[in-house]
């Protein structure tokens, strides 16, 4: 997963003031982000704190590890179905 160039505070800073009435575009050309960007951050983020948006990025990592090694036993048990049908 590509690293953000914005930290947690960060991006809920930018939310935040956007809620108190800062035009999206100000903020947008501030922090130097494009104004989609910045509503897939309102989409994904909008209503969490800096807590809960650790703890998101932490299960989405424990989540594409999990999905991995799924992958790698799922491959494994293919290989050894296909040994298994080649030896009969």
């Amino acid at each position: 997963m590509k690293k953000s160039r914005f930290t947690d505070s960060q991006i809920m800073d930018a939310l935040k003031r956007s809620e108190a009435g800062i035009p999206v575009t100000d903020i947008c050309r501030e922090l130097g982000v494009s104004t989609p960007a910045f509503y897939r951050w309102k989409a994904k983020y909008g209503g969490m704190d800096v807590s809960l948006m650790s703890k998101m990025k932490e299960l989405e990592e424990e989540n594409r590890r999990l999905r991995k090694m799924y992958l790698d036993e799922k491959l494994k048990a293919e290989i050894v179905t296909e040994a298994l049908e080649k030896k009969w």
